[in-house]
């Protein structure tokens, strides 16, 4: 089922969403003094949500040694990038180089096609955010980068737009861009096909694509769109104990 406000496909029983409901007013209430509440973030950590964590700290390992940028096509709130930068603070502060873009109509899904099925029941403006949430996200990563070394370049760019058309621009604008690590969470297909279109002259041996919505029969526009242009038979997809949904492939 979806929820109704900005929408999200829940999985969960009544029973699960009773607890997550209990949960969140848990935190709501906690009695942590103002200036703890941020350190002690991993009390309300559960393992579905400690598990993403684990996912991307396993892959920043991955790409220290190589170089480029991280891209993430389709950013909502913004949890995946606000990780990277965290990551990036840790593994490598002062590489400048390692520049993290996100992409997103930040005003929900545009360009439904017939590749993506009837399942997932969504249409134009579904997963859509906050009113002017990317100048919320922009605030917070920003204030994210200012605790980190180099505070005085900025590290990080919000694109916001149709992703059919602002990947292939800004690639246009910025044709030294090497790709590290690109991820794919537009969820249907027309900016999914796009983008891997758009940045496949800007990969490399080495660079790491993640998928979140692969094998996926809710969204099933994203693995028609990476059939089409990669071909699934080129690529080593594998997946991390810890999750049941993410995957990635590094190229070779």
């Amino acid at each position: 089922m979806k929820t109704q406000k900005h929408d999200a496909i829940v999985l969960s029983s009544q029973s699960e969403k009773d607890t997550q409901k209990a949960f969140l007013e848990t935190f709501r209430e906690a009695p942590l003094p103002d200036d703890e509440i941020i350190a002690n973030l991993g009390m309300f950590l559960t393992s579905k949500t400690l598990s993403r964590v684990l996912f991307f700290y396993e892959l920043y390992k991955k790409i220290v040694n190589t170089h480029g940028v991280v891209m993430e096509f389709g950013v909502r709130w913004g949890q995946s990038l606000a990780l990277l930068s965290a990551l990036r603070g840790i593994f490598e502060p002062f590489n400048r180089h390692r520049k993290i873009i996100g992409f997103d109509t930040f005003e929900g899904f545009k360009g439904m096609a017939d590749e993506d099925g009837a399942r997932c029941k969504c249409v134009d403006g579904s997963f859509s955010v906050s009113e002017d949430y990317e100048q919320y996200l922009e605030r917070l990563l920003g204030l994210q980068d200012a605790l980190n070394p180099i505070s005085h370049l900025k590290k990080f760019e919000l694109v916001k737009g149709d992703g059919c058309e602002t990947v292939p621009a800004y690639l246009k604008a910025h044709p030294e861009t090497v790709i590290s690590l690109a991820i794919f969470d537009f969820d249907i297909y027309k900016p999914t096909k796009a983008a891997l279109e758009a940045i496949k002259p800007h990969l490399m041996k080495g660079s790491i694509l993640v998928f979140d919505e692969l094998c996926d029969d809710i969204f099933p526009g994203e693995t028609v769109a990476v059939r089409e242009v990669l071909g699934l038979n080129n690529l080593r997809v594998e997946r991390m104990p810890m999750t049941a949904r993410i995957s990635y492939a590094v190229l070779d």
